[in-house]
């Protein structure tokens, strides 16, 4: 009888065959891993993608800074750095780009798309003059809303004397918006905070978590910093589920806010509560340098963070050699749950981390390895794209690059589990491209 069933099956199986194709039998949404294109953007200088985000329309927004005044910014009248915002369809062609900044240093580090279908970026400025209003020395936190095209509805500046920078942002669900960075507070003589309530010059040193909350229409409603006598940066944000928010970066302090601290530098995490106030910290990482770079919320209510760590021992359960990727994840808490280490016997970063629509996550950052977890590599440092179960463990790994310097800063997966990478390449010999300049931005899209 067993028999009789299994061939009945097996004809049931022939006869499908020859009426449905192999392809027509697979999943709609099935990645595969290879290259379905690859696009370069920029001018004859330094030009770089460094955040990426799917548009409302399908296609995606890049966000990064340049410095030429020809090729795709023909019409930019400085050769320094200005926010540059690109707008692809979902086939990467340009459709339109955009600059903001004025005479001096500006560097653009993070876009969203807002609720009304327009824009918002932040990075760090030097101008007081074009596109900005305001500096306060140095570079300032510097927050523009644009419309659906890119023109400015308003901009804002926060900073004192020294060197104050954003780097990811965040709109909350009454409107408005969070963004984190850094304040020089010694610089500041104290200030970066609206109450002294755990904010004080004789607490905090040159660099601390600096988080703003902003209103719709960009007014101030409250600031604070956190951390030690030394260098703290925050780099990631996240919302958690009760409203609060939960920073990621990089702590060399271990005093004052710090607790526990592992080493040199530590990946730092803080949860603050709606207004500001601090809920709990974690410090974790081993006796060497570890820098977190970026956060992403799981469906569990817990947080992944991924950077890189130079160390072999704490929390760190090996290192391949050099600078690692150090994946690890933790609950609301700040408890430590699981932490993977990727990489080979070159330096090895990343500088990003989403959570994929399978539970899984996938990681955009650069590797000088061509061994262990890396398969490839062409010549000095490579764009490295890493896709992982949800327990870190990784199913698909690829690098891209020439015999230059690239690097891969961002990445998004679209609804059919494509992926699309953005960073830059200096290489001239970068696959599938022509090179434009000094720097290209460079987005690539693997399905």
């Amino acid at each position: 009888m067993r028999k009789l069933i299994y061939s009945i099956l097996l004809l049931g199986f022939l006869s499908c065959s020859k009426d449905k194709s192999t392809a027509d039998m697979m999943p709609e949404s099935v990645f595969i891993g290879e290259v379905a294109w690859v696009k370069n953007f920029g001018g004859t200088g330094e030009d770089t993608a460094q955040s990426v985000i799917i548009t409302s329309d399908g296609g995606y927004a890049v966000l990064g800074y340049s410095n030429s005044m020809d090729g795709d910014l023909a019409g930019k009248t400085t050769d320094v750095n200005d926010y540059w915002l690109l707008k692809l369809d979902v086939d990467g062609n340009l459709q339109w780009n955009k600059t903001y900044g004025g005479t001096k240093d500006d560097r653009g580090q993070s876009v969203i798309q807002t609720k009304d279908g327009g824009f918002a970026i932040v990075g760090y400025a030097m101008s007081s003059d074009g596109d900005g209003t305001n500096n306060e020395g140095f570079h300032d936190n510097w927050i523009l809303k644009l419309d659906a095209v890119g023109a400015i509805e308003w901009e804002r500046s926060f900073g004192f004397s020294g060197h104050d920078h954003s780097y990811d942002l965040l709109q909350t669900e009454d409107g408005g918006f969070f963004f984190v960075g850094f304040v020089d507070v010694t610089a500041s003589g104290g200030a970066g905070a609206d109450t002294n309530k755990g904010n004080s010059i004789t607490r905090h040193g040159v660099g601390e978590f600096w988080g703003t909350k902003l209103d719709a229409a960009g007014n101030l409603e409250w600031r604070r910093f956190f951390g030690g006598t030394s260098n703290d940066r925050a780099y990631g944000v996240v919302q958690s589920n009760d409203g609060g928010f939960v920073l990621s970066g990089s702590s060399e302090s271990n005093d004052f806010d710090i607790s526990e601290s592992r080493g040199s530098y530590d990946y730092w995490v803080i949860k603050i509560t709606e207004k500001g106030d601090l809920v709990w910290q974690s410090s974790f990482g081993g006796t060497g340098i570890d820098k977190a770079w970026d956060i992403t919320k799981t469906n569990d209510n817990g947080y992944v963070i991924v950077g890189n760590t130079f160390s072999s021992d704490v929390d760190i359960s090996k290192n391949n050699g050099e600078s690692d990727v150090w994946l690890i994840k933790i609950d609301d808490n700040g408890k430590l749950l699981w932490e993977k280490t990727y990489g080979g016997t070159q330096f090895d970063a990343a500088k990003s981390v989403i959570l994929s629509n399978d539970g899984g996550f996938i990681m955009a950052g650069n590797s000088k390895s061509k061994d262990a977890d890396v398969t490839a590599n062409v010549g000095e440092n490579d764009s490295w794209l890493l896709k992982t179960n949800a327990s870190g463990a990784v199913i698909w790994q690829q690098t891209f690059g020439g015999t230059s310097l690239d690097y891969g800063f961002d990445a998004v997966e679209n609804v059919d589990m494509s992926i699309v990478l953005v960073g830059e390449t200096a290489s001239v010999d970068f696959p599938n491209i022509q090179n434009k300049g000094k720097t290209d931005a460079v987005v690539i899209k693997v399905k």
